[in-house]
This record gives structure tokens, C-alpha cells and sequence, in this order.
């Protein structure tokens, strides 16, 4: 399988995940938000600083995919959710527990996986 291209700021947060260094943008008033970001879409301030992701999250929403779209048949089932790290809510597939075993505010850590179909680099969820 042959590498894909690197998409720019989205390559790098994943960098920084997987060095164990991963980050969010805030703004002065303490909105939180993930790169790529220039201005925070809440309040519009410019000034954004990177802040330490948190070790751990919580989940807030999930499903559990059965019948994918072909480009991730030989994912499924899988576990797709949103988990709250901080004031940042982050995407990610939920790894190394059952689908049916999934529930809202199960902590989780974050790190860097693959999609078994594409090999692409995904962000992981792993209980904690």
C-alpha cells in the first residue's frame, strides 16, 4: 500500500498526539478548539496558544457502524465517537474493547491508529 499524502496541520496534531504531545488551540476567553485554527469561531479573538491535551477524555456520543461504506468494509464493526477532552470534543474510532461494551462517559485515552481498509492514520480511542 503506498503512503498518503500528508494533509498539513491535520498530519501534524496527529504527530503530536502520537510523540505524546498532543495540544489544542485556546483562545484568550478559554475557548478550546483543534488545528488547524487561525481565529477562534466562537468569539473571533486571533490570540490562540496551544494548550496541553488532557491524558484522558470522556465519552460523550458513539455508534457502532455495521454496515460501512466500501471504503472502510473490513473496519466494521467499528466504533465511531466523540469524547470530551477539556473544553475540545475529538472524533475518533474506539479500539481495544467490544462494540457492545461501549458506553457515554467511559474514559478513554487518545492516540494514533490505522483504518484496517485504507491503512490511513485515524484518531484512537483506548480505555482507560
Amino acid at each position: 500500500m503506498t503512503e498518503s499524502a500528508r494533509d498539513g496541520e491535520y498530519d501534524e496534531w496527529l504527530d503530536s498526539i502520537e510523540s505524546d504531545d498532543g495540544y489544542y488551540l485556546e483562545c484568550s476567553n478559554g475557548h478550546g478548539w483543534l488545528p488547524p485554527r487561525r481565529v477562534c469561531p466562537r468569539c473571533h479573538d486571533q490570540e490562540l496558544s496551544a494548550v496541553d491535551l488532557p491524558e484522558s477524555g470522556e465519552i460523550a456520543s458513539h455508534t457502532t457502524i455495521t454496515v460501512p461504506t466500501p471504503q472502510f468494509e473490513d473496519d466494521a464493526p467499528y466504533v465511531t465517537a466523540i469524547a470530551d477532552f477539556g473544553p475540545v470534543s475529538v472524533t475518533g474510532l474506539v479500539r481495544d474493547v467490544d462494540p457492545d461494551d461501549v458506553a457515554i462517559g467511559d474514559v478513554v485515552g487518545i492516540d494514533v491508529g490505522e483504518r484496517v481498509t485504507t491503512g490511513d492514520r485515524a484518531v484512537v480511542f483506548r480505555p482507560r
